[in-house]
């Protein structure tokens, strides 16, 4: 009966002391509160991130920080710039909301802070502050890509508790646009202290024994070189080494096979060379493996794979390794991860006909692949087997079963022996934004059933037998960024309706059979920075209205303007396209946006940043505007093989080009070219003496001319009848003048007459 009554006591009490409903947590300890205040003043807040900190409010509720739920401590500063990722892009965008200044040493009095995050700052150089030191309780420190430089306080080798520790960065993601400053250790002896470190990442490396560390991550701030040392192989904790790119060398240590838990290696981009080591192929656990980029060089065959059975990302792109296998050879792993099976720009040979891929973005690119095109699992999302040797009709590649809806947004097989007609099966590849078909033998029309890829901001049907016309499916292509269709046999008019593809940036018609005029709807493309309609059968005035290309004229544009042209951090997959500038044909890859090409506008003046012009092989007529003078960028001008007339204007820019430039323009005269046009100039002249002779004078000249005889004459007259003196002044020089006059002509007759008689 006693123990009732006790448990109802002990209850009561219980229920006393907790929160009400109303206020779930306790309210945060003042103290902290005007710290946390001291701290908001002292950096600059560009985006009023830190509006919410407001004295008349409770600190546990400000944005950025996190309280313990029971004693009301800060025990969390999310301070970092927002930064958000894109699964599909990888790009982490930062917005301009930074932090900047100085960080306040306030954060002292904030006894029981364990996470403090402040990545992706703008903090201008400044040092690490060496407080951060003091503040024991700390288990997680962020301080990457925040713009600090100078030496790295080995002060921080005083958090014991510490187990993140995260210095450096990549500076991809650094809001910053100029170089970041470089932060550097002078001796790494302190982070021997911190005993219970997992994960670092710093802008150095050198050998520290501490055996607990799981990651390491060595940024590419100052781009380390030399070779990589043996000694990382006694780290035997470590599941994660990263050192991509840097500027190291020489060859992979041995010493890395003995790291029995590392799951993942990234060795990208570096200078190393050499054979792999034979352990490397041995480790049990290895889940990512990435040292493309690189001159290592060697076989790789089946032997080295078969104990790597849990291996789900490689790349081994851009070496010189081989890799040799048989074309039935079943791996004993599942590629998985989105970026990694990368085994481009090799010399990998074999007939992959029949190959199922099962992975997400694939890049078998510049290999010696050959045979039938690989069967694609529905989760592709990016396959790039462009500058192989596959062959086989592209309808059976195109038209085969997927085992689900497919993913597919980049397909490249650019570059192969590929046959055939385009298939109408474009319905299993609705999701497709990027698609490279050109330098192949595919032939026939373009069928109307591509519109079934909405979608596309890039295609490519170049240099084929594609023949009839444009289809006007492509109308409703209205995301479409890129066209080329150059070197085909296509024919007929450019449609009018190619004004409605508004987002064009490129459109390429090179070498085909097109007739009539340029359509003045084409005016409607401002967004354009390479036109190319070259080697037609085109005819009429250039349109005037084309000045309305408003971006050939601007030498800096908006970041984001051209999506599909542009070269993302972590995708491998580049936009490119084949140009004719300089003379010969040259490859864009990574920097076309930043092309601009061809104008046909009369009022090219504007286009001041134009680089190369060429009209050739069509049948323009009329004389060369002079506004072309002004292009003083122009490095390539081809106006060959058309009906121009009249002098070439005279420009230190028009005559530093050869005479091909202006050949087969039979009314075309001046220099470079040796056909003068002085006698234009002399018909020219006749002309206008012509005219001149024949020349009637108007009647207003005439009645200007007898007015100004009236107003003359009276004027002088009417002097002499109203003033007496005048007149008698006018008649006196009058007399005097004859008098004078009759004495000279008299002597003068004199002298002669005496002369004469004296012969």
């Amino acid at each position: 009966m006693m123990v009732f009554p006790l448990f109802w006591f002990l209850f009561s009490t219980i229920s006393s002391t907790l929160p009400t409903q109303a206020n779930t947590f306790p309210p945060c300890n003042e103290t902290e509160k005007h710290a946390l205040l001291r701290f908001k003043h002292a950096p600059y807040d560009s985006g009023n991130r830190l509006s919410s900190w407001s004295a008349h409010e409770d600190c546990c509720e400000w944005n950025g920080v996190c309280c313990h739920n029971i004693i009301g401590r800060v025990i969390e500063l999310h301070l970092q710039n927002p930064c958000l990722l894109d699964y599909g892009e990888l790009s982490c965008i930062t917005s301009n909301f930074s932090l900047g200044g100085k960080v306040s040493p306030a954060l002292l009095q904030l006894e029981f802070l364990n996470h403090l995050d402040l990545r992706l700052n703008e903090f201008g150089g400044a040092p690490i502050p060496s407080f951060l030191g003091s503040i024991r309780s700390l288990t997680y420190l962020d301080l990457s890509d925040s713009s600090f430089g100078g030496l790295i306080p080995p002060q921080l080798g005083n958090l014991s508790n510490l187990r993140y520790l995260i210095l450096g960065g990549s500076n991809y993601f650094s809001t910053s646009k100029q170089e970041p400053p470089s932060l550097y250790i002078e001796n790494l002896h302190w982070i021997s202290h911190l005993s219970s470190l997992e994960y670092l990442a710093i802008p150095s490396l050198k050998y520290v024994n501490f055996t607990s560390l799981t990651f390491l991550f060595v940024t590419r701030v100052n781009q380390l070189n030399g070779q990589i040392p043996e000694c990382l192989g006694q780290l035997k904790c470590l599941k994660s080494l990263s050192l991509d790119f840097n500027s190291f060398d020489g060859p992979i240590p041995s010493s890395l096979g003995n790291l029995s838990s590392l799951a993942a290696l990234y060795l990208f981009g570096n200078r190393l060379n050499g054979t792999l080591p034979s352990n490397l192929w041995l480790l049990p656990n290895l889940v990512d493996l990435v040292i493309g980029n690189n001159s290592l060089l060697g076989i790789v065959s089946e032997a080295h794979l078969k104990k790597l059975s849990k291996l789900k990302g490689l790349d081994m792109s851009s070496t010189s390794l081989i890799f040799k296998v048989k074309s039935n050879w079943v791996p004993p792993f599942q590629l998985e991860h989105f970026w990694l099976i990368d085994l481009s720009n090799n010399q990998i040979s074999g007939n992959l006909s029949g190959v199922w891929l099962n992975n997400t973005r694939i890049y078998l690119n510049s290999n010696f692949f050959t045979g039938l095109l690989p069967v694609l699992s529905s989760n592709a999302i990016v396959l790039n087997m462009a500058n192989n040797s596959f062959s086989g009709p592209i309808s059976q590649f195109l038209c085969q079963k997927l085992n689900g809806t497919s993913k597919l947004e980049t397909l490249d097989l650019s570059n192969n022996d590929l046959s055939g007609e385009l298939p109408q099966c474009w319905n299993s590849w609705s999701s497709l934004t990027h698609l490279n078909l050109g330098n192949n033998n595919l032939s026939g029309k373009i069928h109307d059933s591509l519109s079934s890829v909405l979608s596309l901001e890039a295609l490519h049907l170049q240099n084929n037998s594609f023949s009839e016309s444009i289809p006007s499916s492509l109308r409703d292509f209205t995301s479409l960024d890129l066209l080329d269709l150059n070197g085909n046999q296509l024919l007929g008019n450019i449609p009018d309706w190619i004004g409605e593809l508004t987002s064009l940036n490129v459109l390429c018609l090179r070498s085909n059979k097109f007739t009539g005029e340029i359509p003045l709807q084409i005016c409607r493309l401002s967004s354009l920075i390479v036109l190319d309609l070259t080697d037609n059968e085109l005819s009429g005035f250039i349109p005037k209205c084309l000045n309305n290309f408003s971006l050939m004229a601007a030498i800096k544009t908006p970041d984001g303007l051209f999506t599909a042209l542009q070269y993302s951090i972590f995708e491998i997959y580049v936009e490119s396209l084949m140009l004719m500038t300089v003379g010969r044909e040259l490859e864009y890859k990574g920097i076309l946006k930043c092309v601009r090409m061809i104008d046909l506008s009369k009022k090219i003046v504007r286009m001041t940043s134009l680089l190369s012009l060429d009209l050739s092989m069509n049948h323009f007529s009329g004389e060369i505007p002079q506004s072309l003078a002004s292009l003083t960028f122009l490095n390539r001008l081809n106006l060959s093989y058309n009906h121009l007339r009249g002098r070439i204007p005279l420009s230190t820019q028009l005559q530093s080009f050869d005479a091909f430039s202006y050949i087969n323009n039979a009314q075309l005269c001046g220099s470079p070219l040796t056909k003068n046009c002085i006698a234009d100039d002399e018909s020219l002249s006749m002309e206008a003496i012509e005219e001149n002779e024949g020349f009637e004078m108007p009647s207003f000249y005439i009645s200007s001319m007898g007015l100004g005889f009236i107003v003359g004459f009276w004027g002088v007259c009417g002097a002499l009848i109203f003033k007496k003196n005048w007149r008698y002044a006018y008649f006196q020089f009058v007399y005097y003048m004859g008098d004078w006059v009759y004495v000279v002509v008299a002597t003068r007759l004199n002298w002669f007459v005496d002369n004469l008689r004296g012969l």
